[in-house]
C-alpha cells in the first residue's frame, strides 16, 4: 500500500528508463511517449547534452544562497533577454511560483507608482494557472478552487473568446490581463494573433500590463520560442516553465524595464530559484533550441503531424471533432469517451493525456522523428479503425 497522499488517480504503470522519445516499463514494454511529463521534457528522455551539463556542474556546485552571484544565473538570463522582448529575469523552481512572481511584479509595479489600489489582475474563466492558492482562483475553475477557501481575492473573469465581456471586466482597479497563450489544461485553445493584438492595444488605451502565460506553450513547443512571436506583439510580463528546464524543475519570470523597476531589493526571493545545477541545465536547454534550424525543423514535423491528423479526422468523423493546437502542442477533442480513448491508445503503447472539453493531448518532444510521428499516427488510426 502506497504512503503516498491520493491528490493523483495514478495508471497502474511505472518506468525503469527512458531514451528520446520513448518510455520504458518496469514489465519491458516500450512506450512512445507523447505526454512527456506534460510538455515538460522538451529535449526527450536522456537527451545527452543536458546530462553532460548536469553531470559537469554537480561536480563543482548544486546550490548557493542568492545572497551571492550566480554566474550561470546570469548567463541564462542574458542569454533569454537577448532574445526576447525581456529586460529582466526573476528565476523559480516551477510553473506556479512563476506566475505567482508574475502576479507579485503587476501589483507591485503599480504600488511603486503611486496607484497601490490598482491590484486586480483578469483572466480567463476556467484557465489554468498553477496549483497555489493565488493561481487557482486566478484560474477562476470552481473545481480547483473547491474546499480550498477563504477565496483569495484580486481576480475577475471574463469567457474565452469573449472581447466586450474583457472589455466591460476592466475597471479603475485593474491591474493586469493574464491570459495562456495557448490554453493547455482548458483544452488546447488558441488565443487568435488578431485577438492578441487586440488585448495589447486595450491594455495600453486602458494603462494597464499584459501578463502571457507561456508555461506551458513557450520554449519552442509552438515551432517559435514563444507562442506569442506571430502576433508581433510585446508583452510586459511572461511566465516560463516546464520546457526550459527540460525536465529539471525550473521556472521565471520575464518582464520589461517598466514593471521590473518596481521590484526592488526584498521584494521577492526564492530559496533555491536560480540555483547553479537549474542554471546549467537551462543553458544546455537553450544550447540546443537556438541552434540553427532548430525551431524550423519543429515547425515542419508539427504541420505534419498536424496535417496526418486531420486526416485521421476526415476518415473518423464520428470519432474526432477537432484537431487543435499549435506546434507540438495538439488536441484532438473527440465526440467519443476520453478516458477509454486513452486507455486504448496505452493499450497500443501510445502515452497521450487528457485536458477539458473531452480533449487528448498530443504532446510529442521537440526532438520527435518524423518516423516517430508516423508510428503515433498509425497507433491513432488503428485505435480509430477498431473503436467500439
Amino acid at each position: 500500500m502506497s504512503s503516498l497522499a491520493k491528490n493523483y488517480n495514478r495508471k497502474k504503470i511505472s518506468f525503469t528508463k527512458g531514451n528520446g522519445s520513448f518510455l520504458y516499463s518496469t514489465n519491458g514494454k516500450k512506450y512512445l511517449d507523447f505526454v512527456q511529463g506534460i510538455a515538460v521534457n522538451s529535449l526527450g528522455h536522456a537527451n545527452p547534452h543536458l546530462i553532460k551539463a548536469i553531470n559537469k556542474q554537480a561536480k563543482k556546485l548544486w546550490h548557493v544562497s542568492n545572497a551571492f552571484i550566480i554566474p550561470e544565473g546570469e548567463k541564462l538570463a542574458r542569454r533569454l533577454t537577448q532574445k526576447t522582448f525581456a529586460d529582466s529575469v526573476i528565476f523559480q523552481n516551477s510553473g506556479a511560483e512563476a506566475t505567482e512572481a508574475a502576479i507579485k511584479v503587476a501589483r507591485r509595479y503599480f504600488y511603486s507608482v503611486g496607484q497601490p489600489k490598482k491590484n486586480r489582475i483578469l483572466c480567463v474563466k476556467n484557465s489554468f494557472h498553477g496549483r497555489t492558492l493565488a493561481t487557482i482562483y486566478a484560474s477562476g475553475s470552481k473545481k480547483m478552487t473547491e474546499g480550498f477557501g477563504p477565496k483569495v481575492d484580486g481576480f475577475d473573469h471574463f469567457q474565452f473568446g469573449d472581447h466586450k465581456a474583457l472589455k466591460k471586466s476592466i475597471t479603475n482597479r485593474t491591474a493586469a490581463i493574464m491570459v495562456e497563450t495557448i490554453m493547455g489544461e482548458g483544452g488546447i485553445k488558441v488565443i487568435p494573433d488578431w485577438c492578441l493584438k487586440e488585448m495589447r492595444k486595450i491594455c495600453n488605451q486602458r494603462k494597464i500590463l499584459l501578463i502571457l502565460d507561456e508555461v506551458q506553450c513557450g520554449i519552442g513547443r509552438s515551432g517559435n520560442f514563444f507562442a506569442f512571436e506571430n502576433s508581433k506583439i510585446k508583452p510586459d510580463i511572461v511566465p516560463i516553465a516546464k520546457g526550459i528546464g527540460g525536465g529539471f524543475p525550473l521556472g521565471a519570470v520575464l518582464m520589461n524595464k517598466k514593471v521590473a523597476s518596481g521590484m526592488t531589493a526584498g521584494t521577492h526571493g526564492s530559496t533555491f530559484g536560480g540555483n547553479p545545477l537549474a542554471m546549467s541545465v537551462g543553458n544546455a536547454v537553450l544550447d540546443q533550441i537556438f541552434k540553427k534550424g532548430f525551431l524550423k525543423n519543429v515547425q515542419i514535423l508539427s504541420k505534419y503531424l498536424h496535417s496526418e491528423l486531420n486526416k485521421i479526422k476526415k476518415e473518423f468523423p464520428k470519432i474526432i471533432k477537432e484537431v487543435r493546437g499549435v506546434g507540438f502542442l495538439i488536441g484532438l477533442q473527440l465526440f467519443t469517451d476520453q478516458k477509454k480513448f486513452i486507455q486504448k491508445l496505452m493499450d497500443n503503447h501510445l502515452l497521450t493525456i487528457r485536458a477539458a472539453e473531452n480533449v487528448v493531448r498530443i504532446l510529442p518532444p521537440l526532438t520527435v522523428k518524423k518516423k516517430e510521428i508516423d508510428l503515433s499516427i498509425k497507433i491513432i488510426r488503428k485505435v480509430c479503425s477498431n473503436y467500439k
